[in-house]
Formats: structure tokens, sequence, C-alpha cells
């Protein structure tokens, strides 16, 4: 029977901890959570007496018939609603491009049960079955074996060795007209993780059927260094989306964490990483025309070390054609204490202010609070006599009227000019 627990992240969870079941999570699963984290450079979330303690990564782990899904969180409220914050993480995957279903509604979020798991199986069987109806493709690949009829090139040891007694026989290698090539190899080991790991049994049937389906393909223990080869053309762009999702499941999974029959995979996002893509998206596309916003801007800082800003944007002068406003929001996805960002923060902006020529910037943070105001500041150091430059303080409601809030474009901009 599957279980769930649902956490938040930066909370801590112990072996006490209840599942919706009404079971204690048990020193099994924290095991198996610390040998994860061992395997990962303690990169997730740190060992505590009895329990784990997250870090700023969310989205969903699942060891044997546990669920733990953690949860983001742009306040303190220990009350905060589940069902409203697993809401905005999945809209905010979807927003960002991580999640890549363009038919998912809000009325499809908000039937329950759903873990970001479920959402990502049901996507990668919907490719299958996509790519099964279209027709998979074939691929010239060099094989060697026995053939009745000689062609390609004789292995003369093997041939000799196989063959002595058996002359209507050619042990050659030659290339072979097949379905089995390393994309669907891929798609293949992918599929059998998902038939160890999936708990529904409404995606058993699905699984099973897609298996039968597809043609005789060898098993191959997949890793990094077969994504990196992939070669993307006309016959390979159309599996882009189901590999891409392959690669987050096989990566992503550690059978046996316990050295026995348990199985663990985990989806997790760096909630930095993915505020900083969701702010990015909504301004790109609610200032498209009126300004050109860009990503990873990089410049050379000191010898060859570069910097980066999260965002970049300009715009032209109503005025003047050659002068250009340039604005920079480096993104923060972390609560601010008495509206006070860390120095490490200041400095960062005043570098950016410096190497961009940019006089006004802005630290970008969630909120849940309405009444959050931005806060203005003004850097001592002038690059010029006249030029003062400026680093402020925004934030945005993550949540308006009980939806994930996508249209903060007009407010972000008061808040770089300091009229917010």
């Amino acid at each position: 029977m599957v279980r769930k627990i649902q956490v938040f992240e930066h909370e801590t969870l112990d072996k006490y901890a209840l599942c919706n079941d009404g079971s204690r999570l048990g020193p099994e699963v924290i095991d198996g959570l610390w040998k994860y984290n061992d395997a990962n450079q303690q990169k997730y979330f740190i060992g505590t007496r009895n329990g784990v303690k997250f870090k700023s990564y969310v989205g969903v782990i699942q060891i044997s018939n546990t669920v733990i899904e953690i949860l983001p969180k742009a306040d303190k409220n220990k009350s905060a609603d589940f069902d409203k914050w697993q809401n905005v993480l999945l809209q905010m995957l979807k927003i960002s491009g991580r999640l890549k279903i363009e038919s998912l509604t809000t009325a499809d979020l908000n039937q329950k049960p759903h873990s970001i798991l479920d959402l990502y199986f049901q996507l990668y069987l919907d490719q299958l079955e996509f790519l099964l109806h279209s027709g998979l493709f074939k691929k010239y690949q060099q094989t060697e074996g026995n053939i009745l009829a000689l062609k390609g090139s004789l292995a003369f040891s093997k041939n000799i060795q196989y063959n002595l007694v058996h002359k209507e026989r050619f042990y050659t290698k030659h290339q072979q007209y097949t379905y089995d090539h390393l994309i669907h190899q891929i798609l293949l080991n992918a599929l059998l993780v998902l038939k160890n790991i999936n708990l529904k049994a409404t995606l058993t049937d699905r699984i099973n059927r897609i298996l039968f389906s597809m043609p005789e393909i060898k098993e191959v223990r997949i890793g990094h260094s077969h994504f990196e080869s992939i070669v993307w053309d006309r016959k390979t762009v159309p599996y882009k989306e189901a590999i891409n999702i392959a690669r987050l499941i096989i990566l992503n999974y550690s059978p046996d964490i316990y050295g026995g029959n348990e199985n663990l995979i985990a989806i997790l996002f760096d909630m930095n990483k993915l505020w900083e893509e969701f702010i990015t998206v909504c301004l790109d596309k609610n200032l498209r025309g009126r300004y050109q916003v860009k990503r990873q801007n990089t410049r050379i800082f000191w010898n060859n070390k570069t910097i980066r800003p999260d965002i970049y944007f300009e715009r032209e002068h109503s005025n003047t054609i050659d002068t250009l406003e340039r604005f920079i929001i480096d993104t923060k996805w972390k609560i601010v204490e008495d509206n006070q960002p860390s120095d490490e923060d200041l400095k960062q902006i005043f570098a950016y202010n410096a190497h961009w020529g940019s006089k006004n910037s802005l630290l970008l943070y969630p909120t849940s609070a309405k009444d959050k105001m931005h806060v203005t500041g003004i850097y001592a150091h002038k690059f010029k006599d006249t030029d003062q430059h400026h680093c402020n303080l925004g934030f945005v409601n993550v949540i308006e009227n009980g939806k994930l809030n996508v249209n903060f474009d007009a407010s972000v901009l008061a808040m770089l000019e300091g009229v917010a």
C-alpha cells in the first residue's frame, strides 16, 4: 500500500513522523535518505538525530512504497496549506518548462491524489504511446554474429572458432537496419525503471501494454555518457521530450538503496534556480515588445573568471536611439529578516552595476505577506561624479487570490524605478 508524507523545505523530518495512513515513517526510510544523501555529497539535506533537515531542494522522493513530497514555502507560517503550495510548485514547473504538459490545466493539478512523480510518469507514457503510434525509426548498426549468407566482412578467427563443422554459416561483421539502437535502449531502460518503481495500479496496465508493443531491443545499462552522445537530427528530434524525461528517471533512480531490495527515485529541484526561471519566463512574456529580457548574460570579471546576473533587460528611450536603459534583477528564494539583505548580495549587485552600466538593480524575493514593502537603497560610491546607482529590495507575492501570481511585471518595474 502506498503511503505519503508532505513536508516543507528547510523543515526536519524524523522517523517518528506520521504518514497519511497513520503509520510512522520509520528508521528504514530515514536510513535510505541518509545513504542517498551520502551518495550525493550531502547536497539535498542535512542528517540529524533520527532524521533529516531539508535544504532548498523541493520535489519528491520515493523509497519503496513511501512517497515524500518536499514543497516550497515563502513564509514561516507553520499551518501553511500543503495543497496550495503543491499547486504553486506544479504551476512553476509547468511555466518554467520543467513539466511540459501543454494540456495540464489548473483543474488537472487540483485532482487528488497527485504527486510530481505521477505527472512525470504519466507524461513519459504519453510520449511513448505517441512515438509508437507515429512509428519508431530504424538505424544502421554495426553488429557481428553468425548468418547464413555472407555479407559484410568475414571475421576469420571467430568463423573458425564457431563454424568449423558448420560450413553453411558465416561469422561476419556487418551492418544491420534495426530498431535496436541507443535512443530506443534509453527509452526501454526508463520504462523498465518505471515498471520497478510504479505504485499506481492505473499505470501498470499502460506500462505492460507499451512493453508488449515495443520491438526487440536489448537491455543496456544507461549512464550520463549515453545521453551526451546522442546526435539530434530530423529522425531523433521528435524523441527529445521523451529522452529528457527518461534522463530524469534513469539518472535519479537508485536501485537497492538499502543494500537489499528497496529502490529509490528522487526528482528534486533547486528552488533558487526554479524561482529564477519562473521570474524570467513571466517577465519575458509580459514585457515582450517593450523590453528585451536576457537570462544569464555573462561577462569577464577577473582573468578567466566570469560573472552574470540572473536577469538583465534593457529598453530604448523614446527620445534617444543610442542610449539604452539597463536593469539588473537577482532573484533570491529566501525569507529576508527585517528587510536587511546580506553583505554578499549587496556586493554582488554593486559588481553587476559596474560591469553592465546599470543604475537600477533589484534583489527580488518571494513573499506571502500582502503588505510587504520594497526598500530603496543607494550605494555611497558613484561610478562617475553624478552617477548614483541603486540596489532596491523587492518582493513578489507568490500567491494572489489563491493562485500562483504570474502578473507582477508592473510592480517589478516600479520597484526598479523606486516608486512602488
